[in-house]
């Protein structure tokens, strides 16, 4: 029985060695893998050796100590966080604090101290208006933008201000000149690199009839000079660059260098799936067409609420595209609840039918994106979509269903059919809706809060919140 006892104990004692081995060996892993406890998307020493820059300090700290044990590298490792890490983990707490938000669902009466004013109102024009405030709450936290200096006027650091692609320069302009809290001229800080370049200008000064080659050319070479300057760009390949194009041109000229194109954040007016347009990278820019720089003084003051609009719908424009034919065949002339023109007579002011509407028409044209949309919204008149493959401005976020009509081009022929059936009460919401959403779709100087310079600003931060940067 000695015997036994004896070879028991060894056996247990043997074991217990065993397991404090493993323990010591298996230790310093676990601590090098997490940066904090429980944090889902900490950055692992794996996913740091990949980084292409070299500048990293934990892997500096793990090679100037590969004499050391284990324990010792490991308690380097974990005092010394490098900037990438501290910043992932940021992302990761607004990750979290996202999380609870969706759990409380759309109720927006939760606990706060900002003022009522801050929080959007009428919750129903929103997917869950708690998480957008809250995802809106983190982005002013910390998100931070690194604007590339390099480039030369025109093309670079200035865009349109006035007319159709004006939304491309008030970006730029409120990005570089604003006095907002993103902006750092700190690029090791930042969360996404801003490509300044204005593809409006590069039509205008380079572009030669029938050739888009110049544009590409001028993308190609400017990413090449940032690349080579910077190590920003080859630690990512672009997928946490921006470029900002309201030009229909926008998506030919990101072709210019492969990984802008199929990698990085480009926010396009021209936002056609069926022409590259990725939704889940990409983001959709609202075209607001700025007469001389400003909204029209009549879009100021819309009607009240409740004043009557003598007409059902109303459209006027060009006819190119493969979809405003069909409008125009079917309806120009033919209805007076209808008022539908291919060019409106000089005697008849656009903006007071407007006014005068209870939906507007937004057909696209050679491209999907319109600004009738966001006249519309000015207006107070129920937009209706008319398009096909075209993501919508600010869609992560706003519920379109409750603010406008999205008809098939195929109902086209049937449209007064579709819009007279849509009740009394409905048409109420939808135009409560309307006034609601505008916020987002303004542009203020200097920019004010949720308006459509952070809402953009907002898009992009839902991109670089959900990239996975190796």
């Amino acid at each position: 029985m000695k015997l036994i006892r004896r070879r028991l104990f060894l056996f247990e004692f043997l074991l217990l060695f065993l397991s404090l081995i493993i323990i010591e060996r298996l230790l310093p892993w676990k601590f090098i893998r997490f940066t904090k406890l429980n944090l889902e998307y900490s950055v692992s020493l794996h996913q740091l050796r990949r980084q292409v820059s070299g500048e990293n300090q934990l892997l500096r700290a793990v090679n100037e100590s590969s004499h050391s044990s284990n324990n010792t590298v490991t308690r380097e490792v974990v005092r010394m966080k490098s900037r990438e890490e501290k910043r992932e983990e940021g992302l990761a707490r607004a990750r979290a604090a996202m999380r609870i938000a969706a759990l409380a669902g759309g109720n927006l009466t939760a606990p706060t101290t900002r003022h009522n004013d801050d929080i959007p109102a009428a919750g129903f024009v929103y997917r869950n208006p708690l998480l957008f405030y809250q995802s809106y709450l983190e982005m002013e936290k910390i998100f931070k933008v690194y604007v590339y200096p390099d480039g030369d006027l025109p093309i670079v650091h200035d865009g349109p201000c006035k007319d159709i692609y004006s939304i491309e320069g008030r970006f730029l302009h409120e990005m570089e000149h604003g006095v907002g809290r993103f902006r750092t001229n700190d690029p090791t800080a930042a969360h996404v690199y801003f490509l300044p370049f204005s593809v409006t200008w590069m039509v205008k000064y380079l572009y030669t009839p029938y050739d888009v080659t110049p544009l590409k050319n001028f993308v190609s070479d400017y990413v090449r000079v940032i690349s080579t300057r910077y190590p920003f760009w080859n630690k990512t390949q672009g997928a946490d660059h921006f470029m900002v194009a309201c030009h229909d041109w926008g998506p030919y000229a990101s072709k210019g260098n492969p990984f802008l194109y199929n990698t990085s954040i480009r926010v396009l007016c021209n936002a056609n799936t069926s022409e590259g347009f990725n939704p889940q990278k990409d983001v959709p820019l609202p075209e607001i067409h700025l007469y001389g720089g400003e909204v029209s003084p009549k879009l100021f003051s819309p009607p009240p609420e409740n004043a009557p609009r003598r007409y059902l719908a109303f459209f006027a424009g060009g006819m190119h595209g493969p979809i405003r034919p069909i409008l125009i065949h079917h309806w120009e002339n033919q209805d007076n609840d209808m008022r539908v023109y291919q060019y409106l007579p000089k005697d008849l002011d656009y903006y007071s039918f407007m006014l005068d509407s209870k939906f507007c028409l937004c057909p696209s044209g050679y491209e999907v994106a319109s600004p009738r949309i966001v006249e519309s919204i000015y207006a107070e008149c129920v937009p209706v979509i008319l398009s096909k493959n075209y993501t919508l401005p600010f869609c992560d976020v706003l519920q379109w269903e409750a603010f406008s009509v999205q008809v098939d081009v195929s109902d086209i022929p049937r449209l007064k059919e579709v819009l007279s059936s849509i009740p009394e009460r409905e048409y109420r919401k939808l135009k409560h809706g309307v006034r609601a959403a505008r916020r987002h779709f303004t542009l203020n100087q200097p920019a004010k809060r949720f308006d459509a310079f952070h809402m953009i600003l907002h898009s992009i931060w839902l991109r670089r919140l959900d990239r996975d940067l190796k």
